[in-house]
């Protein structure tokens, strides 16, 4: 397993409202977080396209494969036979009136060294979206 990119933040704010803007359709478009558009619903079994501001050309298609509100959420994706496979994995620790937040992108299968290869850095775009989730779940915090 290769991990191409990860980030985390403590965020001031409770896991349930850190949680309400990660699975919120509306936020991952309209927030600064480098997402320029989120087609389909964030729900488990569904499938989600993303477009980045990073390769506004293409967009990554993705099966929300799990999601244990409001801790974990798993996103896969990949080529067939399981030749290389990402998983993003998105985490949401509580710690009292508080929580960490962690994103975490590994790459396993047969082809996944070649695939690493001709992916873009996704480290920036990472750390900005961590950002973007930590600034807008602290604003209004009590709403």
């Amino acid at each position: 397993m290769t991990t191409t990119a990860s980030t985390s933040t403590a965020i001031s704010a409770s896991a349930e409202r850190v949680w309400g803007l990660l699975t919120d359709r509306g936020w991952w478009e309209a927030s600064d977080n480098g997402v320029l558009r989120l087609e389909g619903t964030i729900l488990e079994g569904r499938r989600v396209l993303v477009v980045s501001e990073d390769a506004p050309d293409r967009g990554s298609e993705l099966g929300v494969t799990e999601i244990h509100a409001p801790a974990t959420m798993l996103w896969t994706g990949g080529l067939p036979l399981g030749l290389c496979t990402g998983r993003r994995t998105f985490q949401v620790e509580a710690t009292g009136d508080t929580c960490s937040f962690s994103m975490v992108e590994d790459v396993t299968g047969p082809l996944s060294p070649l695939v690493v290869r001709v992916l873009p850095d996704l480290q920036t775009s990472f750390d900005r979206f961590a950002l973007a989730l930590k600034t807008d779940s602290e604003v209004n915090r009590g709403c």
